[in-house]
């Protein structure tokens, strides 16, 4: 049995835990075992068909009042006693903020190895093999875990959703008893971005921008370019985040997040390696500089040398137009 840990937000699994989902129906398939979805908080029952239309075998919900907002150790504490009793081969987890805070504390308290930010997955000998890139993606490490259950966070938008199919199964509910004092802290207030923009590491389309955008202002350039695409979002580099000039939650990079988008605008960014480690794995990426030799037109596979507040207006026009027609 391979078991995937479901991220929730506003009443919805998030679309990176329901790839893992789908790779582990996949790998589960090749072992001849199940897959499995669990869901942790409060009255989170009702999500079950979200999960069994994604391929889930059956769902296991653990629910406890005291887990109706995220709490790294009263999750950890739930997670941890389910897989002691159930022992799964494996648990996975989205390589989300959520999922690598959570997946270490789930493999500390079971004493078992953890895979973080994990880019392939395939089966080797009855176990199933991880890929994630190292050294700043320059290399490639495939392992597997001596330990059980395996633990490992897949990333997002590299692994493929299954075909949704109407479906129904067992859904398993345990009521988890969260001991006064486990949980050090508590979720008081949550304050959401103003803007519509969905996470970067989300999104099938990211605009990013680093210093050669020379201020806050110049960043309406690739707002306006991200809303032409559905499911965009804007990023930025390390420089352009350390400047003030947009918020720390847009920046991809080693110090930032790591995404994987099926189209990245890098504009007026240079490619230092700590930003290529976040994104290097997007599936398509477009880069926008006015220096020939900007480190970044290494990994692109389409190059614009030119100023950026020329080539950005351009491009958004004779996108607007392919869009109209």
């Amino acid at each position: 049995m391979i078991a995937v840990f479901m991220e929730t937000r506003d009443g919805k699994i998030k679309k990176s835990s329901l790839e893992a989902l789908s790779e582990a129906k996949r790998r589960a398939a090749e072992l001849g075992g199940q897959a499995v979805a669990v869901l942790v908080g409060s009255g989170v029952e009702g999500l079950g068909s979200g999960s069994f239309a994604a391929g889930a075998d059956g769902v296991y919900v653990l629910d406890s009042p005291a887990l109706a907002d995220y709490s790294a150790q009263g999750y950890a504490l739930a997670l941890a006693e389910w897989a002691a009793e159930a022992r799964p081969a494996a648990v996975l987890f989205a390589a989300t903020a959520m999922g690598r805070d959570l997946a270490p504390r789930v493999a500390a308290r079971l004493g078992v190895g953890l895979v973080s930010d994990c880019t392939g997955v395939a089966v080797m000998n009855g176990k199933l093999e991880f890929t994630r890139p190292i050294y700043a993606g320059k290399a490639v490490l495939t392992c597997s875990l001596r330990s059980s259950p395996q633990l490992a966070t897949l990333r997002p938008n590299v692994f493929p959703l299954g075909e949704a199919v109407p479906g129904a199964g067992e859904v398993v509910r345990k009521d988890v008893v969260v001991p006064d004092g486990a949980v050090k802290g508590r979720v008081t207030e949550v304050l959401k971005e103003e803007s519509c923009e969905i996470d970067v590491t989300e999104a099938e389309v990211i605009v990013s921008g680093g210093r050669g955008l020379k201020g806050p202002e110049n960043f309406a350039l690739l707002r306006e370019l991200a809303a032409l695409f559905p499911r965009s979002a804007v990023g930025a580099s390390r420089s352009a985040v350390d400047s003030g000039w947009i918020g720390h939650q847009h920046q991809v990079g080693q110090t930032g997040k790591t995404v994987s988008p099926s189209l990245y605008f890098a504009v007026g960014v240079s490619g230092a390696i700590q930003h290529l480690a976040g994104m290097s794995s997007s599936k398509v990426i477009v880069a926008v500089n006015k220096d020939p030799e900007a480190p970044i037109f290494k990994v692109a596979d389409y190059g614009i040398v030119g100023d950026l507040f020329q080539v950005v207006p351009l491009l958004a026009q004779e996108l607007k137009k392919a869009l109209a027609e």
